[in-house]
């Protein structure tokens, strides 16, 4: 009989998971473009639903080895959660990208650059954490500048909401980018849980 601990583990997780990642970081450069340059914008958009499409066949193949595999390199919880932000990241991108082009925006905001910049930044951060999860070994950089990433939301997005309210504002434009700084935050916010299952992950593994 073979012993429980020489079964290999199904190391295509890590594959995927760098693949996810690629992804994502593509997804997020994309939107960074759009908002910075801002032309092209249905092309833009176009590009972004296909790398949705394509992080959505990444995570059902995920799905599809965890529900196969009978050892697995991580928890199996780990697996699916990361895989779930991982999604929410790039969902949130199409979301924003949409609404930009939904709500008829002219240009976009110095704020909201800001927010695709830190967005595009936690990405990379995430790619590279995600192509190092097989031996857990040199995460903890990218999981750490992923935080302080976050971090500078808070400030930034006082401001945007500031700016929303100081007065002379057209009503239908703060409804409109309070909605999109709204998505921006919730999407800067899966990456940084994506960080955190992360982070667990390598805690489990220490």
């Amino acid at each position: 009989m073979v012993s429980f601990r020489l079964i290999p583990k199904d190391t295509r997780f890590y594959d995927l998971f760098a693949a996810d990642g690629d992804n994502l970081l593509a997804a997020a450069r994309e939107l960074e473009e759009m908002i910075l340059v801002y032309d092209r914008l249905e092309e833009r958009v176009a590009r972004i639903r296909e790398l949705e499409h394509a992080g959505d066949e990444i995570d059902d193949a995920l799905e599809a080895r965890l529900e196969n595999a009978f050892v697995t390199p991580f928890d199996r919880e780990d697996i699916h959660a990361l895989a779930a932000r991982l999604d929410d990241v790039v969902d949130g991108i199409q979301e924003i990208a949409e609404t930009l082009v939904i709500y008829a925006v002219e240009q976009p905001t110095e704020e909201a650059r800001g927010l695709a910049r830190i967005l595009s930044a936690q990405s990379v951060e995430l790619s590279q954490a995600l192509r190092r999860i097989e031996g857990l070994k040199g995460l903890e950089p990218h999981l750490r500048a992923i935080h302080e990433l976050e971090n500078q939301v808070d400030g930034l997005s006082r401001a945007a909401i500031a700016s929303l309210f100081s007065g002379g504002q057209d009503t239908l434009d703060v409804i409109k980018w309070r909605d999109i700084y709204h998505a921006l935050e919730e999407t800067i916010d899966a990456a940084e849980d994506a960080g955190e299952v992360l982070e667990r992950m390598l805690h489990k593994g220490a």
